[in-house]
């Protein structure tokens, strides 16, 4: 019996048949133009949201609060979220093909000028200072399994980039495979609470 064969043609050790995700500028570049055609509708029918609200507060998790004054997100914004999704594609980050996908999240986000202590994805899916849940994603929100990080891509189409097997590249959060690693959670980056 032979075992299953990745795409790249390297056999599988766990017997599952994985899909090549190579990065690919061109593809990637078509994505974020997407992402933020994608943003421009969400931006503009939050703006008709809180307008038409009176006295009603979204928070930046998407809860619904009555009564409270509206307060600046501390929270990365829909654009700075883009400014990360920029820095992934930046080809010095990726330069250092070795980096597992917690240094490469961590290189990503200090790159876009959005620092923070790093922590493994195991950390990271526990929660920290430097992120906040949420449930309603945008671009550069991170997508955290036990043992796995990437950055959300485009949150309509459930993509997300990260380091994988095959090596940089694109999938989908909700695909068989992510889905069998257990319950993903999703993290916003709070500006301003770095921990050093």
């Amino acid at each position: 019996m032979t075992s299953p064969v990745h795409a790249s043609g390297v056999p599988s050790q766990d017997g599952i048949k994985y899909g090549q995700m190579r990065f690919n500028a061109k593809h990637a570049i078509v994505t974020l133009i997407m992402c933020g055609f994608a943003l421009y509708p969400s931006w503009a029918q939050r703006k008709v949201q809180k307008s038409a609200s009176l006295g009603t507060k979204r928070s930046p998790g998407g809860d619904v609060s009555a009564g409270q004054a509206s307060v600046a997100s501390p929270t990365l914004t829909p654009d700075e979220g883009l400014a990360v999704i920029a820095a992934a594609l930046d080809s010095r980050i990726h330069s250092r093909p070795e980096r597992d996908c917690s240094h490469l999240v961590h290189a990503i986000y200090d790159r876009a000028g959005f620092p923070y202590k790093y922590a493994p994805s195991s950390d990271l899916y526990k929660g920290t200072s430097e992120f906040q849940r949420v449930t309603h994603l945008q671009a550069g929100d991170l997508a955290v399994w036990r043992g796995h990080v990437g950055i959300v891509v485009n949150p309509a189409q459930h993509v997300f980039f990260s380091a994988m097997r095959s090596g940089l590249g694109t999938d989908a959060y909700d695909a068989p495979y992510w889905k069998q690693r257990g319950q993903v959670r999703f993290y916003r980056y709070i500006k301003g609470r770095r921990q050093d």
